[in-house]
Order: structure tokens, then C-alpha cells, then sequence
């Protein structure tokens, strides 16, 4: 991880560090106020219509998010992010490191795929002819 960091902050000075991760603290503290006004305002225009339940408060709000987020559950919700452990959500182990593998894929699909699906095809139809 201490290499990640090495490789995203180098040729950055202290204060363009400094900045960003200030910006970062903003910008989720933001986007956490969102979610819950948003989750605020979908539950007390629906949920009192349709079902008679109370109205939310802002912080109630904010709770229901962070309850259902746990229930539910994320990616690596609580984790350390250790892609050798299995994970029991439905999330995709590795996360967003696992495309690193993608950049493979055309030059494989290109020198294996097309021979390797042929060879798949001549398999399948010698056992039709077997089966007939």
C-alpha cells in the first residue's frame, strides 16, 4: 500500500498533498450530508403515503443509510482490503485492482481465443457425430 501512495504523491509537494486530502475530507462529508437528505426526503414522501410510518429526521436518516449499508453490505464493508481472503458479499474479489488484469485480454483473445474456440467447436461436433 506505502508503494500506491509513493506512486500517486510523487512530483506532488506537501502543500498539493495537504490540499487534496483536505478537498477528499470535503468532498465525502458532502456527499454523506447528500445521501442523507436524499434518503430524508424519498422516505417522508413515501413511506408515510403508503405504508403510515413516521417522518425521518436528518440523522435518522443518516442511521436507516448506515444500517442498511451494513445490512446489505459493500465491498469489503469492515475489511482490509486483503484480496487473498474470501469475502462473503457478492462483490468481485480484488475490486477495482482486478482490471489490471483486462489489459491482457485483447493480445490473449488475439493469439489463444479464436484458436482455442475452433478447437472447441471440431471437440463439440466430433461428439454429435458420435452421439447420431
Amino acid at each position: 500500500m506505502s508503494n500506491y501512495f509513493k506512486h500517486k504523491f510523487r512530483g506532488k509537494s506537501l502543500g498539493e498533498i495537504i490540499g487534496m486530502i483536505i478537498f477528499g475530507g470535503i468532498f465525502i462529508i458532502g456527499l454523506a450530508i447528500l445521501f442523507g437528505f436524499i434518503i430524508m426526503w424519498l422516505w417522508n414522501w413515501l413511506m408515510p403515503m403508503i405504508f403510515g410510518l413516521t417522518t425521518l429526521t436528518f440523522w435518522q436518516a443518516a442511521g436507516v443509510f448506515i444500517l442498511f449499508k451494513i445490512l446489505l453490505g459493500g465491498c469489503n464493508f469492515g475489511g482490509d482490503g486483503n484480496s487473498s481472503k474470501k469475502s462473503s458479499s457478492n462483490c468481485k474479489e480484488g475490486g477495482k485492482r482486478e482490471f489490471s488484469k483486462w489489459k491482457h485480454y485483447d493480445s490473449f483473445w488475439k493469439e489463444e481465443g479464436n484458436k482455442a474456440y475452433e478447437e472447441y467447436l471440431e471437440r463439440i461436433n466430433k461428439e454429435d457425430i458420435k452421439n447420431d
